[in-house]
């Protein structure tokens, strides 16, 4: 039996977008995927980025200095290790990856921490723009594409926004039925595709009782031979 697999939804909020400049990161969010579900494990903390927060991130987050004095840094053991022990050799998805990979990567850097490397990585921006050719994919169109609930989203946040990450990304992997796929994108013969199906770990017992079981043979017992009811119901 092959192993689960196990991915990590993941997302930052920073100070400002030059992750290669003077730019840190404020908060980090983490949310454990199996076979591309969450597991209900997440990682959320906020961090003293030792610098001030820019106006636009706090008009997009609400996280102010006054917020983050308190906070660890990032090189604290809870932070850092804690971090890379949640992520360990598990792929990381983030949508746009580039962004939270220069930052997170460079975060390691500082601290002497190894980078996690680019093969680690799975972009949901690059997975949407192939799937909706054309269309919009931020993860805001992407939720409202796949009516997941943006009710909760007043201001982003690093753990909000990888739970709805999540959420999106189960969906272009081939959505929560995940059962069959008629869309031919394996093949391109349109044909439809045994996927994932679900199967119950315990049949359901059976409802009818004796006399009806007997009932019901003597009834398919008239419909002749080799009846299309008994080739399906064995």
């Amino acid at each position: 039996m092959s192993q689960p697999l196990r991915e990590i939804a993941f997302d930052t909020e920073t100070t400002g977008l030059d992750w290669a400049g003077e730019d840190r990161i404020i908060e980090l969010g983490a949310v454990e995927l199996i076979n591309h579900v969450p597991t209900g494990r997440t990682f959320h903390e906020r961090i003293n980025p030792r610098r001030a927060v820019s106006a636009k991130t706090v008009e997009i987050t609400g996280i102010t200095d006054e917020m983050l004095v308190d906070m660890p840094f990032f090189e604290d053991p809870r932070i850092v290790d804690a971090l890379l022990e949640f992520i360990g050799d598990s792929p990381v998805v983030a949508h746009n990856a580039s962004f939270d990979r220069g930052f997170l990567n460079a975060e390691l850097v500082r601290c002497g921490k190894a980078e996690i490397p680019l093969e680690q990585w799975v972009d949901t921006l690059d997975i949407a723009k192939k799937r909706h050719p054309g269309a919009p994919a931020s993860l805001d169109a992407l939720c409202k594409r796949y009516n997941i609930g943006l009710e909760a989203r007043t201001l982003h946040g690093a753990l909000l926004d990888s739970q709805l990450l999540a959420e999106v990304y189960l969906e272009l992997r081939g959505g929560r039925a995940r059962a069959f796929d008629f869309s031919g994108d394996e093949g391109g013969d349109g044909q439809a595709r045994f996927r994932q199906a679900k199967v119950r770990p315990q049949p359901l017992s059976r409802e009818l009782d004796p006399a009806e079981v007997e009932a019901h043979a003597a009834f398919i017992a008239t419909l002749g031979d080799n009846p299309i009811w008994a080739r399906y119901t064995g």
